[in-house]
């Protein structure tokens, strides 16, 4: 279930542009598919461009995982996609150990009818089947392509790490 912040920060004195970003988030939030597997977080309800997902995936290599993503959408939203970062440490194909995420959506195939939703299903994809063809983590994603079972064990490993942080 998505928990959502119940303020909308206007935008004071940013003009047009920044109003247009307040309302696209504000309808994307409110058009959000609910998931027992995600929460969206606000930290400052009031602040509607800054916002935390937690994603607890319940099968695949990361089931039992607790990822945290923090998403920071700017003025140019949702001509220009917002900017994603995992936060948890994970060995992932798709994920560098500085937290940068590749999604294609969210680089080159980015189109302004896509939303936050989409891009969270894309994360939840992610963790349910991730890309060894498209890597930010070569050797995760080697490891994935040559030998799943220690592939497997290196994400629980890391899973382990991060719960114990």
């Amino acid at each position: 279930m998505f928990k959502l912040g119940l303020g909308v920060k206007t935008a004071r004195g940013g003009g047009a542009k920044a109003k247009a970003a307040h309302l696209r988030i504000q309808k994307d939030i409110n058009e959000m598919t609910k998931t027992k597997t995600c929460s969206l977080d606000f930290p400052d309800p009031d602040d509607l461009l800054n916002c935390k997902l937690t994603i607890q995936p319940d099968e695949g290599f990361y089931k039992g995982g607790k990822f945290i993503f923090s998403f920071k959408v700017g003025l140019g939203y949702p001509h220009d996609p917002p900017k994603v970062k995992c936060e948890t440490k994970v060995f992932h194909p798709n994920i560098d150990l500085e937290g940068n995420v590749c999604l294609n959506i969210l680089r080159e195939d980015w189109k302004p009818v896509l939303s936050l939703n989409t891009i969270i299903i894309g994360l939840q994809h992610l963790l349910l089947e991730p890309n060894p063809d498209d890597p930010l983590n070569k050797e995760a994603a080697e490891l994935l392509k040559t030998n799943k079972k220690e592939f497997e064990k290196n994400v629980q490993r890391s899973l382990k790490d991060a719960s114990a942080r």
